[in-house]
């Protein structure tokens, strides 16, 4: 693979637009997809009528993705993009006889044969490739954190909105039945006014974190360095950065540290469950205290955010893996919970399970008459757990999910909208990049959700507003609804 020079990013993105002009009027002049309605000699549809996808970013998480997508009959893989070539060639071998080999996004986004792309690289590239997309008439399944920055969090929201594109946002935890059955409960008043929510993540990589790379290491053959860091800040190659998500989280300029990472799956139930839109207030704060690596992001991050009726509270640490109620085994291990304190009780909740602690006889309304029989005692212990069978049934009122990525597939087809898209996750991602921006000013930011613009603090809203490195350029024009 070339090296990037100049003369390989010399196709900004005003260049692109204009060379690609003709490919999107096209596109757009009529439906990307026809639904399928007639099966092939193979029983797959015939080739005009499958969404034709291309993977960003060819790692672990995208290619799982990818996966989910390229097992239905009504998918073709056509392109797989990245700048570590090797990771590109893995997926195009998988799919040898459709897939064709990009190192360069644009030129992926200005393909004919792709219909919708998974976006899958590290955080920092998400709102630019996201955008792009969208210029370019391309469908998106945009991998979490959205973004790292309020104004990219904009941004792509209006981006999709104007631009008529199918954008879901992966968080598929969304689509889990637990989830859905804690926001029916709580939607039908078993917790009873709700004034505070609890969320956390917590494990214990100990004071090592991630490791330091060998001296001297260099950068594998096949691998853009200087692409791969592309409107965050240039750093010498890191063998440990350049390893996946999960290394990315100790490097703030290219994930933002855990909190964006793991937060969008948590409070993505507190958000849903209690209809929360943009907070008032954010306060924020921690440090690296403990872990001494390569990376320079927190190791413990506490979070408030204000509602008009609420508030809700965040954890992270990386030095302690202690999960209160939810902890389990006395071992170091990735723990996370979420908690809903009413008046009728207390819920908790993580990804497969849910819980409710009752207030006193309060909640006994909601308890199966047998079983409010049976928990007449006088061992507390006895009264406290009352699990989902033990309740009075709840209407269940949203459905069951095909899949996250197949609710994108679908929605492709039908030109709806899915469950995550940005306008609904905004209300995910906005409160977690304020809590950054908070951490890096040491102070509390408010918030303004009607105008969706920071209120009293220049400093801070200025800084809201990313500057990437040459020749990359925030795209301004969609911070305005």
């Amino acid at each position: 693979m070339k090296a990037t020079t100049n003369n390989s990013l010399a196709l900004t993105r005003r260049n692109f637009i204009k060379t690609t002009a003709t490919t999107v009027a096209a596109a757009l002049a009529a439906p990307h997809v026809i639904p399928a309605t007639a099966l092939g000699k193979d029983g797959k549809p015939p080739p005009s009528e499958r969404i034709q996808i291309g993977l960003i970013g060819c790692n672990g998480m995208g290619r799982a993705n990818l996966a989910n997508c390229a097992k239905h009959p009504d998918v073709v893989v056509t392109a797989a993009c990245d700048v570590w070539k090797m990771r590109a060639e893995a997926v195009v071998k998988q799919h040898k006889d459709t897939c064709k080999l990009y190192s360069d996004f644009r030129e992926l986004l200005a393909a004919r044969d792709v219909d919708a792309v998974i976006i899958a690289t590290p955080p920092h590239w998400h709102a630019l490739m996201a955008i792009m997309a969208c210029e370019a008439g391309k469908d998106l399944y945009l991998q979490k954190p959205m973004t790292l920055h309020l104004g990219e969090s904009l941004a792509v929201r209006n981006a999709v909105r104007k631009h008529n594109r199918v954008c879901q946002v992966g968080t598929q935890i969304h689509a889990s039945e637990n989830y859905r059955r804690v926001v029916e409960l709580i939607h039908a008043g078993y917790l009873g006014k709700i004034g505070c929510a609890r969320t956390f993540n917590v494990m214990n990589q100990g004071e090592n974190g991630v490791g330091r790379q060998p001296p001297d290491t260099k950068t594998p053959e096949g691998l853009d360095w200087n692409f791969w860091c592309g409107p965050a800040e240039l750093i010498p190659y890191n063998s440990i950065l350049a390893t996946g998500s999960y290394h990315h989280g100790s490097w703030m300029a290219y994930s933002g540290g855990w909190t964006p990472g793991m937060a969008p799956h948590i409070i993505d139930l507190t958000v849903w469950a209690l209809d929360l839109g943009f907070p008032l207030e954010t306060t924020s704060s921690g440090g690296r205290f403990i872990i001494k690596d390569d990376g320079d992001a927190y190791d413990n991050h506490e979070v408030l955010w204000r509602y008009p009726n609420c508030t809700l509270t965040w954890m992270s640490s990386l030095t302690n893996s202690y999960g209160f109620d939810l902890h389990g085994n006395p071992v170091p291990m990735r723990r996370l919970g979420i908690y809903f304190h009413g008046l009728n009780g207390t819920m908790y909740a993580n990804y497969g399970e849910h819980r409710i602690i009752p207030e006193g006889k309060a909640f006994d309304p909601f308890i199966l008459p047998e079983v409010a029989k049976r928990k007449q005692s006088k061992d507390w212990a006895a009264r406290v757990l009352y699990f989902y069978k033990e309740l009075k049934p709840v209407e269940k009122t949203i459905p069951p999910s095909p899949g996250h990525e197949r609710e994108w597939l679908d929605c492709i087809k039908s030109r709806q909208q899915p469950s995550c898209t940005p306008q609904y996750h905004c209300r995910v991602d906005v409160p977690i990049v304020l809590s950054l921006l908070s951490l890096k000013l040491g102070r509390t930011i408010k918030f303004d959700p009607a105008t969706e613009k920071i209120v009293g603090d220049a400093e801070a809203a200025k800084l809201a507003v990313p500057k990437y490195r040459d020749p990359w350029k925030f795209p301004e024009q969609y911070l305005n609804a």
